[in-house]
């Protein structure tokens, strides 16, 4: 039989910053995954300093600026100081995030830069400047984890980083000190640690369209004395989340939270044509109870998701096993959790028709998980409460983590 009770098993495009002085930056943020173009009235305020209390002014290092001492966590476990690097003849510190599509679009070719200039004398660290707590979710609709040190320990085992990758979300202390405005944002130093470039890597995000390889060009003129050509470039990417940007994150919470919630009854037929998905986007549906203890469990989690992924082509649906005549129970423990998306109620106390609805792999258990794409292929079922950072995998994976 189908859904029985006995059978219920136990992370905003932010980005665009640019270089307008020497000492003046303007942050272009978009955080609704939409690009943005702001009135030219609205530009002219922010580069005269009328700018939001949430916005952090940093000076980044001007060129022949000593750099900063530090001491920061590595994923490695280990702690890291400037000091450390002493025998390297150029330091490259790049500023990347985790979350950030830019910055992830660049992570190949920082550890293609490692291997290609190791052995010269070279040394690259890598530095996420944001604080996590200060990332709203939907600022993360390009990625499957945030930019706290737990989830940079996970990037840089999965992407096998070749180079130290050091937290400073905690205090942000040598950040500020360096100045990055853009994840990534390069800081290349000589041997007796003097800035010699800052800014981007090179010219273009999608790298079959390089044309300007800044960053190296930079340390090509070190090692062989020569004056450095271009000093300072654009960067481009995401801005960097200052603590002082927490309180969008919670302001987002609160807007959330006041997005209506309804349910509606569905039947079989309703049932199939979601299975089969011909909404163009990439469709999660999840199938529950208020009686499941696993379901109670894992909506959290699921709530988060919908709103990191939802702004791009994506979307949930819930469906509730409950009985019509539980659809008070159903509505009201949506609301208690805030679950702003489709919803239905199935219409029937038959389970069987609902089962033959779901299709032939589903037996019967609940929490049941599935990712659907257009057209109605699954690419992810889970029975039992979901492993979220698996199920963001298989998000991103279809949806893509760059913008090019």
């Amino acid at each position: 039989g189908f859904f029985m009770r006995g059978f219920c098993p136990v992370d905003y495009r932010g980005r665009i910053a640019y270089h307008l002085s020497k000492a003046d930056y303007l942050e272009v943020s978009n955080m609704n995954g939409r690009n943005v173009f702001w009135p030219a009235i609205f530009i002219a305020m922010i580069a005269v300093g009328s700018v939001s209390a949430e916005t952090v002014k940093v000076t980044p290092l001007e060129i022949g600026a000593a750099a900063p001492d530090f001491s920061l966590p590595g994923v490695d476990g280990k702690n890291y100081r400037l000091a450390d690097f002493d025998k390297a003849n150029i330091l490259v510190i790049v500023f990347m995030a985790n979350h950030c599509p830019t910055a992830q679009a660049y992570e190949s070719r920082i550890m293609q830069l490692v291997t290609d200039y190791k052995s010269k004398g070279v040394a690259v660290v890598a530095i996420s400047p944001n604080d996590p707590l200060a990332v709203r979710l939907d600022e993360m609709s390009y990625s499957d984890m945030g930019d706290s040190l737990e989830d940079m320990k996970i990037r840089a085992d999965e992407r096998k980083f070749n180079f130290p990758y050091l937290y400073d979300g905690q205090t942000q202390e040598m950040s500020r000190k360096y100045g990055p405005v853009a994840t990534p944002h390069v800081f290349i130093f000589d041997k007796e640690r003097k800035l010699q470039y800052t800014g981007a890597v090179d010219n273009a995000e999608d790298p079959s369209k390089i044309k300007k390889s800044f960053a190296r060009d930079a340390i090509d003129a070190l090692l062989e004395g020569k004056e450095i050509t271009i000093k300072k470039m654009k960067t481009f990417g995401c801005s960097v989340k200052w603590a002082d940007k927490k309180n969008s994150a919670q302001k987002a919470f609160a807007e959330w939270a006041k997005e209506p919630v309804d349910v509606n009854l569905i039947d079989a037929n309703g049932v199939r044509e979601i299975m089969k998905n011909n909404s163009g986007k990439l469709r999660l549906v999840n199938l529950w109870a208020t009686w499941c203890g696993p379901c109670v469990i894992e909506m959290p989690e699921l709530v988060n998701i919908n709103r990191i992924y939802r702004a791009r082509a994506f979307e949930m649906v819930t469906i509730s096993g409950d009985v019509p005549g539980k659809k008070d129970d159903v509505i009201k423990f949506l609301k208690n959790k805030q679950v702003s998306c489709t919803n239905y109620l199935f219409n029937s106390e038959d389970k069987t028709e609902l089962g033959e609805a779901l299709g032939k792999d589903w037996e019967g258990g609940i929490p049941y998980t599935v990712i659907i794409k257009p057209g109605g292929e699954i690419i992810y079922r889970n029975v039992g409460v979901i492993d979220k950072l698996e199920v963001k995998k298989v998000i991103v994976g279809y949806l893509g983590r760059y913008y090019f």
